[in-house]
């Protein structure tokens, strides 16, 4: 009987720690810290928000991720996620300069917003710190100056509150460097990044897995515009609730993408077995656009144009057609990925 407790006893010691290493490696894959690259990000492309799906749902804004694979970085949409529990808010990722490198660091979720680049995500994410709601007694308050509430019923806890910032308003991606976000963590900012995070939820990392594999989010085929820049709800690429980035090109095409190991620095493998992109809904819905600083209003040029690119990049992802910018003075490197142990 000792025998069988025993025997037991280490069967689910033995399990346990199977799925938290697991875990551990699901959420690793996708907050990857210490990969770098020498090619720029492209600019953050305007978009409009979809509307929030339900209570408790949070915005997690878009970003350029990088696929080894396709030599290429690719565009994550912004979507709402549930959440992973009352209270806790959703710290972005972001591209940070370090000695000629690209660095990107991870996103988390935590009681305060920590530190993001100074990167303006817009919808709230203005550079520091997050202005589109707060947590009051386990229910999630909107502000409707930065989250699109509008038509959903369900939401009921509604405020609105414009903040008046001196963020200077432009589309760069990255922090440091020549063309970067200037900007260092504030006081607050250290001290929300030595508290308790939470990693990406699965639903986080299934929407990831799927733009990785998704060729017209690449930046080699959209241009920095892609025909996906926001969904409503994650991993869910067509239909209602997706909206394009201005100036985009809508995906005239259907392609079925065989799975296959993900080259993903700020994403994780799997992705489901077929990718089916197509033409999404150009969806007015009259929400915020991705503006640094001005609520309600694109901060950019006329719908359906797009500023010429500002940031000049090192050289083009081998393999990929060259950029639209000028090319730089300088013979083009190479894109090459170096891992490392970068702190956050």
């Amino acid at each position: 009987m000792m025998k069988r407790n025993i025997s037991s006893s280490i069967f689910y010691t033995v399990a346990l720690a199977l799925v938290l290493l697991l875990g551990s490696q699901a959420s690793q894959a996708f907050v990857t810290i210490g990969v770098s690259i020498n090619v720029a990000p492209p600019e953050l492309p305007v978009y409009e928000q979809p509307a929030v799906p339900g209570p408790g749902y949070m915005w997690t804004p878009g970003y350029w991720a990088w696929s080894a694979d396709a030599g290429s970085y690719y565009w994550v949409p912004g979507t709402w996620v549930e959440a992973p529990q009352p209270g806790y808010l959703w710290t972005p990722g972001y591209w940070g300069w370090n000695d000629g490198l690209y660095v990107w660091n991870g996103g988390y979720w935590g009681t305060h917003i920590g530190f993001y680049g100074g990167v303006n995500y817009g919808f709230g994410y203005g550079g520091h710190g997050y202005e589109g709601g707060y947590w009051d007694h386990g229910a999630f308050q909107y502000n409707s100056a930065y989250s699109n509430v509008r038509g959903n019923t369900q939401i009921t806890n509604v405020y609105n509150k414009t903040v008046i910032n001196n963020t200077t308003v432009n589309n760069v991606s990255f922090n440091g460097g020549t063309g970067g976000v200037h900007a260092q963590a504030t006081t607050e900012e250290v001290a929300a990044q030595h508290e308790q995070h939470l990693p990406p939820v699965a639903a986080q990392v299934q929407h990831e897995q799927g733009a990785s594999h998704n060729p017209a989010l690449l930046a080699s085929a959209n241009h920095g515009h892609p025909p996906i820049a926001a969904t409503a709800r994650p991993a869910v690429f067509t239909g209602a609730g997706v909206v394009a980035a201005h100036g985009a090109t809508p995906v005239s095409h259907t392609a079925e993408v065989a799975p296959h190991a993900t080259g993903s620095t700020a994403g994780s493998g799997g992705a489901p077995a077929h990718v089916t992109p197509t033409a999404p809904a150009h969806v007015n819905t009259g929400a915020p656009a991705l503006v640094p600083g001005t609520p309600g209003a694109s901060g950019g040029p006329p719908h359906g144009t797009v500023p010429a690119a500002k940031i000049q990049h090192t050289g083009p992802p081998a393999g990929t057609p060259p950029p639209k910018a000028p090319p730089a003075k300088a013979p083009p490197r190479e894109p090459r990925e170096e891992h490392g142990s970068e702190p956050r």
